[in-house]
């Protein structure tokens, strides 16, 4: 968590889903630009997110990059008790 952004301030009392609700909310702008989006599945007791890619990202060739090198790595970085994020259909 960073002074700069608030998001320290910003999570303060949410649960593990809220703070990773709010950190997709930032990183769908980026994959609508593109055609794409993401939907919260859930989140399962162990931390790992669930999500599903739509539009475009949907059967993209990239989009496990996109998963793993993107998404992923924002939510830890953001909201650090995130194990894994995995794509479900």
């Amino acid at each position: 968590m960073c002074e700069q952004c608030g998001c320290d301030e910003a999570n303060t009392g949410k649960t593990f889903e809220e703070k990773v609700k709010d950190v997709i909310e930032t990183i769908r702008p980026s994959l609508k630009s593109h055609g794409g989006d993401i939907e919260l599945v859930g989140t399962d007791e162990d931390n790992t997110v669930r999500v599903r890619l739509q539009g475009a990202c949907e059967g993209c060739p990239g989009a496990q990059m996109t998963l793993k090198m993107g998404v992923e790595r924002l939510l830890k970085e953001k909201v650090p008790e995130v194990k894994e994020v995995i794509a479900v259909n």
